[in-house]
């Protein structure tokens, strides 16, 4: 090969090379040591936190240990530290289901992540349960993948695509006409944006056949993760947010059937009715069944923790301000986390201890 020829093709590669690090596609040569290092010393727990409002008290807790390692890429800041002897990453999300979806599998493809653990604030859509009680879940959804069927077609008809096993009509449907208002019961009435019926996400795990979907609609956390996290029933979380703004109910934390997602800001009471209805969910939210999705195709062991900091679309006898107790339910979401970390650690040296 010639000498110019061989010039060309090197400045091509440097050409490509430059590119790729001006628009953060490559991980430099410095941050993938750090990554190499990092991972030598793993496995970690990964915490995925949708807001810096929901990290800053976990930093401040005298339980989180921080160490001097921090790997910034992709737009994301990976922290490092310990809780209880457990090592740990914490990463920001951002709002939205695209954002937890991205970062988490950012954290899983790069690090060396033994399980999972999401956690935040929350709507609330289950009347039985109050502003600051923190939710653990056993299931979660996204419940904002829908096929919107053409005016004039109703539950007996197929969905477009529903032939190719595309869509389905197995999971239910939203019936925009039930929430007509100002009709008299007697008078007939219609509306033109007909149903959406709520449809499973295509998944493909890691241990499956690449280019062949499976569909999940209700995924669950891991079972370990959820026996571990009933311990921590009894526990005592703040009620008040100062000293003259405080909850009449004693905030707690509880075990539910069923959390939900959506890149949707959910503060409509009819819908908050509709979705605890038909569902039977607690949590409502924008970020917890992205990740879940993620570590379920990752087949990695996840759960999440959520503060309730308002019941969405008001109507309880608190302040119903979501901006009022989002401090106090984000502290007691740290609270839980910390406490159940603590458990995980105790399992895994008990674990460790009698192999």
């Amino acid at each position: 090969m010639r000498n110019y020829e061989v010039v060309v093709m090197l400045l091509c590669a440097a050409m490509i090379m430059h590119a790729q690090e001006g628009n953060g596609a490559l991980i430099t040569e410095e941050t993938q040591e750090m990554i190499d290092e990092a991972n030598r010393n793993g496995p970690y727990l990964g915490l995925v936190i949708p807001n810096l409002f929901e990290m800053n008290p976990l930093l401040q807790s005298p339980n989180y240990t921080a160490s001097n390692l921090t790997i910034d890429f992709a737009g994301r800041r990976f922290r490092f530290g310990t809780i209880a002897d457990k090592k740990v990453i914490l990463v920001m999300t951002g709002l939205s289901m695209i954002n937890a979806g991205i970062t988490t599998q950012l954290l899983l493809s790069t690090f060396d992540i033994e399980g999972v653990v999401h956690y935040g604030i929350a709507g609330n859509a289950n009347p039985s349960l109050n502003i600051g009680d923190v939710t653990i879940p056993q299931y979660w959804a996204h419940t904002a993948l829908w096929n919107w069927q053409r005016y004039g077609d109703g539950p007996e008809d197929e969905l477009a695509l529903e032939e190719n096993g595309d869509y389905t009509r197995e999971i239910g449907y939203l019936k925009f006409a039930n929430y007509t208002v100002n009709v008299s019961s007697s008078s007939s009435y219609d509306n033109l944006l007909n149903n959406v019926w709520y449809q499973p996400e295509e998944v493909f795990p890691v241990d499956g056949t690449p280019e062949e979907r499976e569909h999940a609609f209700w995924v669950p956390v891991d079972s370990l993760y959820f026996h571990l996290s009933q311990n921590l029933l009894a526990l005592e979380l703040e009620g008040c947010v100062n000293s003259t703004t405080c909850l009449t109910e004693t905030p707690k934390v509880v075990s539910v059937l069923r959390g939900t997602s959506a890149s949707i800001y959910l503060d409509n009471a009819a819908y908050r009715a509709f979705i605890y209805d038909k569902f039977q969910v607690s949590p409502v939210d924008m970020e917890s069944a992205a990740v879940a999705l993620i570590c379920l195709q990752q087949r990695v062991a996840f759960i999440a923790f959520r503060a309730l900091s308002d019941l969405a679309g008001g109507g309880s006898a608190q302040s119903n301000e979501a901006a009022t107790f989002t401090s106090l339910a984000a502290n007691n979401s740290v609270t839980v986390v910390v406490e159940f970390i603590k458990q995980l650690s105790a399992a895994s040296f008990h674990a460790s201890f009698v192999s």
